[in-house]
């Protein structure tokens, strides 16, 4: 036997709950608004180094202290806020664009064609994502384009894959045969019944793979492969004071907490939007 509380006090029980996903959107709001709003009306130049003002610890006059050469910490990772977000977005753009059209392609070819297809999903996912980046970027050279490019492409499979197995469904749904029966076009027939039927995960995956791709971002960055020095991107903020961590810390651990404030806020809301969309609690 179950006893079940009243409505109030459960609802007012409810209300108190952590809720991490409210949190999370908070945060990235937040930053997104830093983002975009902070470094044209209040944050100073990023690149402006001060030789009298090298490595100095968080003041009020710098929140986050200076760097090697004198640059406000502060500003440059507010002003990193704006390229990471970017290549982050512009990578999960990429990759969630091109897994709806190769998906529904193999979802709606032919067996041999869908086969060769999926096997090739199957084998790019089973690579890790940073190996598949650095395999492009080999080819392609170091850069903030060809690092937004190569996250996109490893980053396929995975939306291509779910989209495939969505039309797979959706193709064999009556009201799809009821469209096919009266002699509607392909084209239409797509666009109006196979493509919305299919999309409903994919906001969901692109949120989680929007915090996957800005991780990529920062460690392929880190390792000198993404937007070079002096650019404040928070994956080159890390290289660049990683050796100066035991005199000034801040150079490097608050870069990386924003990095990591980033990611853990895009999966929490990205979990969260997966529950809501299984039906499962929040």
């Amino acid at each position: 036997m179950t006893l079940a509380l009243p409505r109030p006090v459960a609802r007012r029980l409810s209300l108190r709950r952590p809720r991490p996903g409210l949190a999370a959107a908070g945060l990235v709001l937040l930053l997104a608004l830093a983002a975009v709003i902070w470094p044209a009306l209040f944050a100073g130049d990023p690149l402006a180094a001060d030789p009298l003002r090298v490595l100095e610890a968080p003041s009020a006059q710098h929140w986050f202290g200076t760097d090697q050469l004198g640059r406000d910490v502060f500003d440059r990772v507010v002003h990193g806020a704006r390229h990471s977000l970017s290549i982050g977005v512009a990578a999960t753009v990429i990759a969630v664009g091109a897994g709806i059209l190769l998906g529904l392609i193999a979802g709606l070819a032919h067996r041999v064609a869908d086969e060769a297809l999926s096997r090739g999903f199957d084998a790019l996912a089973a690579f890790p994502l940073v190996l598949l980046a650095l395999l492009f970027i080999a080819i392609a050279g170091t850069g903030t384009t060809s690092l937004v490019v190569a996250i996109g492409i490893a980053t396929t499979p995975h939306y291509a894959r779910v989209v495939r197995a969505q039309t797979l469904v959706v193709r064999q749904a009556a009201y799809v045969t009821h469209a096919v029966a009266f002699g509607g076009s392909r084209v239409r027939l797509v666009l109006r019944h196979v493509l919305p039927n299919v999309l409903g995960p994919i906001p969901v995956l692109a949120m989680i793979g929007l915090g996957e791709a800005v991780l990529i971002a920062a460690g392929l960055s880190f390792l000198g492969l993404g937007p070079q020095p002096p650019s404040p991107e928070w994956g080159a903020m890390l290289s660049e004071g990683r050796g100066y961590l035991h005199i000034a810390w801040w150079a490097s651990v608050l870069p990386g907490a924003a990095v990591t404030a980033t990611v853990i806020s895009l999966t929490v809301i990205g979990r969260h939007l997966q529950n809501r969309f299984e039906g499962r609690p929040a």
